[in-house]
């Protein structure tokens, strides 16, 4: 576990210790049809990994290894994947290919995970309400399946850090384009006596123009206390005809009982639910490996330069 989260946690006993993980992946992937008909979108691979692992290696990467996917009828694929592949593993073990073997099993041995399905894509609120009886009454981190963190700029950890010293809710926001601002909600915040957080003083969910309050968008991380369920359960439907989090987090952040802060994140982040940006990431992390960059950085150079040109 970082230092940085266990040297906060030894300043503040009195919180609870944030320990469990929901993970919501029961949408519905539309912006992916028609590839998404059949596979889920967070199965999708950027090159040789499906984007979720990389999501619960994030949590991973900070101690959280009780890990609850809200799923939906489609995503069996999930679950097949964090499984062990006993004919792949045995071919692999007989082979002698060791190095696959342990990419293979990783997956399965990295964190314990369990399943609910959220009945109907109602929102996000909606299935947060899923998860209820497993997280109890403990902060619980949540992490949206679209949105990866590079693990050279950790944002959990200090997310944790900042909801076990202040208690309350912790929401990551990240500066965005005000023209992209109507595909975020969108926090108001006022200052701390810390840099990188703020407090969260209201939030919209999707505004139009001239509605946004501020530049701090907020981004799929979060850190959320117990009692945001109570509040999902009196939130009435917002935008989309769906249940809003960030409504109910609105709603909770004109409360003084449990506060809402905000870790604003400067740092390398992709957006996989989006088509142009998953393309992106794909490129970039190819570009870094030391197996594909070099041979793949050089054919992309050579394909925007005169290949592209030349085929339009």
């Amino acid at each position: 576990m970082p230092s940085e989260v266990r040297s906060e946690r030894e300043k503040s006993p009195l919180h609870p210790h944030v320990t469990k993980v929901v993970i919501p992946v029961g949408g519905l992937g539309t912006r992916f049809l028609p590839a998404t008909k059949a596979i889920p979108k967070e199965i999708f691979p950027l090159i040789d990994k499906p984007v979720i692992q990389y999501v619960v290696e994030e949590a991973a990467s900070v101690g959280l290894t009780d890990i609850l996917m809200v799923t939906s009828r489609n995503k069996r694929p999930l679950e097949d994947h964090f499984d062990h592949n006993v004919e792949i593993e045995e071919a692999l073990s007989r082979k002698g290919d060791e190095t696959h073997l342990d990419q293979v099993r990783e997956s399965s041995d990295l964190v314990t995970l369990h399943y609910v399905r959220q009945g109907a894509p109602k929102g996000l609120g909606h299935a947060l309400l899923c998860a209820e009886s497993y997280v109890g009454n403990e902060p619980f981190a949540v992490l949206l399946g679209d949105d990866l963190i590079d693990p050279r700029d950790p944002l959990l950890a200090r997310m944790i850090a900042v909801q076990e010293r202040f208690g309350g809710s912790v929401v990551a926001l990240m500066e965005v384009d005000p023209r992209d601002m109507h595909l975020y909600g969108c926090a108001a915040v006022s200052p701390t006596g810390e840099a990188d957080v703020v407090r969260v003083t209201g939030l919209v969910e999707k505004p139009g123009p001239g509605e946004a309050p501020s530049a701090c968008a907020v981004i799929g991380r979060f850190v959320l206390h117990p009692g945001i369920f109570d509040v999902i359960r009196g939130t009435g439907p917002g935008r989309g005809g769906e249940i809003q989090l960030t409504d109910a987090l609105d709603s909770l952040s004109r409360t003084r009982a449990a506060p809402v802060h905000g870790v604003l994140f400067s740092g390398r982040r992709y957006d996989t639910g989006d088509r142009a940006d998953y393309v992106r990431t794909i490129v970039r992390l190819a570009c870094e490996r030391d197996d594909l960059g070099p041979d793949f950085r050089a054919w992309l150079a050579a394909f925007v330069s005169h290949d592209f040109h030349e085929t339009r």
